[in-house]
C-alpha cells in the first residue's frame, strides 16, 4: 500500500526545502538594510492600524465619562481610607 502524503516515513518536498534553508546564515534580515527594515516596519504598523475598529464620537465620550467618574470615586475612596487610618494612627500612637 502507498504512503499518504506527509506521512512519517517519507518526507515532503516542503520539509526538504525547509531543511536546506536552515543551513543559511542570516535569513531574510541579512539581505535588507536598516532603512528597508524600518520602512517595512512602518508599512506593517499602518496596515495594522487600518484593521482597528475606531469608536464613534458618542462612544468615545461615553467611555471617557465612565473613566473619569471611576477615577473620581476611587480618589474619594482612597482619601477616606487614608484619613481614617491617619486618625487611627494618631489615636494609637498619640
Amino acid at each position: 500500500m502507498a504512503d499518504a502524503v506527509g506521512s512519517i516515513d517519507t518526507p515532503d518536498a516542503q520539509d526538504e526545502a525547509q531543511d536546506s534553508k536552515k543551513g543559511r546564515k542570516g535569513g531574510k534580515r541579512a539581505k535588507k538594510g536598516p532603512l528597508k527594515r524600518l520602512a517595512l516596519f512602518y508599512r506593517q504598523v499602518i496596515a495594522e492600524l487600518r484593521k482597528v475598529v475606531w469608536p464613534t464620537r458618542n462612544q468615545l465620550s461615553t467611555y471617557t465619562t465612565v473613566v473619569i467618574v471611576f477615577v473620581v470615586i476611587m480618589i474619594g475612596l482612597v482619601t477616606v481610607i487614608d484619613y481614617g487610618l491617619s486618625h487611627a494612627a494618631k489615636y494609637v500612637f498619640g
